[in-house]
This record gives structure tokens, C-alpha cells and sequence, in this order.
């Protein structure tokens, strides 16, 4: 019984916090950030006079970019539910053979923990400098309402997908420890 849970442990942890895990999260992420650049720049289409033709063209362009963004957040969200029922699998199966000893140690993972919490924070810092260094360098005349939509939306995104991943990792800290402390 508890050489199956290692093994189920194991496969978990690998599932919630692995190298390739991190990496889809940051393509999903990079997919939405792209997907709102071009948004971005199918509304400087729409700046000033204009063809009637360069206007359809970003319409469209602006149309595929967004839902490019909204097609990377549907899948984050779903990987934030998915990673909610690896979470509950995680609790019961530490759960199993608790009264024969238990050691958290080799599912605390820190070094995939402090991957996620490091690029997770890296990710916010920059979305809060894209929104609020946009802001706070904005100048009336020389910046456009549309550099304030991009820069400001890019920022949201980043700082969003930011805290998801610093949640991500400081939550499996949390009950990493909380097992240990917990100890049969």
C-alpha cells in the first residue's frame, strides 16, 4: 500500500508541478500575450484616416487575436481545474498509511516549487511594469489611447498568468509542509 501511493505520489506531483507542466503553462501564457499584440496592432488600423480596406483587415486580424487570448485562457482554465482535482488526489492519497510514518520530504519538490514561484514573479513584474510603467511614462499628445489599451491589457494578462503560477507554487509549498508537520 505505501510503495503504491510513492507511485501515485509521484505521478501527481509530476502531473501538477513537472518541467513540462511549466512549460505549456508559459506557452499558454505566451499565446495569449501574442494573441493581444496583434489585437494591439490591428487597433492602430482603426488610428486616424484610414483605407477601407486596411480597416477590414484589422477587424479581422483584431477578431483572431482575440480569440487566440481567449483560447489560451480557456485552456489556463482549465489546467487551473485540473490542477484542483490533482490537488484533492494529492490530500487522500497522503491520507493512505499515515499511522505508519510518513515523510513529506520527497514530494516538497522545491526546486520545481521555486521554478514556478521565480518565473511566476518574473511574469508579474513585468506585467506591472508594462501597465503601470505605460502609465506612468504616458504623455498627452505623443501616446494614443491605443498604446494605453495594449500596453495596459498585456500588462493584466502577464500579471494574471503571474499570480496563477505564484499561487500555484506557494500552495504546494503550503501543503508540502503541512504534511511533514502533520506526521504519524
Amino acid at each position: 500500500m505505501l510503495a503504491d501511493r510513492a507511485r501515485a505520489m509521484d505521478e501527481l506531483i509530476a502531473r501538477h508541478l513537472g518541467p513540462g507542466r511549466l512549460v505549456r503553462f508559459w506557452l499558454l501564457v505566451g499565446g495569449a500575450a501574442l494573441g493581444w499584440g496583434i489585437v494591439g496592432a490591428a487597433l492602430r488600423a482603426f488610428e486616424g484616416p484610414g483605407d477601407p480596406l486596411v480597416a477590414v483587415f484589422g477587424a479581422v486580424f483584431g477578431a483572431l487575436g482575440l480569440a487566440g487570448v481567449v483560447t489560451c485562457w480557456i485552456f489556463l482554465g482549465m489546467g487551473v481545474r485540473r490542477d484542483r482535482t490533482v490537488r484533492r488526489l494529492l490530500v487522500g492519497w497522503a491520507q493512505v498509511g499515515r499511522d505508519h510514518g510518513f515523510s513529506a520530504a520527497p514530494w516538497r519538490a522545491p526546486g520545481l516549487s521555486l521554478a514556478w514561484l521565480l518565473s511566476s514573479v518574473a511574469v508579474c513584474g513585468l506585467g506591472l511594469w508594462s501597465s503601470l510603467g505605460f502609465a506612468v511614462t504616458a504623455r498627452p499628445g505623443s501616446d494614443t489611447y491605443t498604446d494605453a489599451v495594449f500596453f495596459i491589457g498585456l500588462g493584466v494578462i502577464l500579471w494574471l498568468a503571474g499570480l496563477l503560477g505564484a499561487a500555484k507554487a506557494v500552495g504546494h509549498y503550503r501543503w508540502a509542509v503541512r504534511m511533514g508537520a502533520g506526521r504519524g
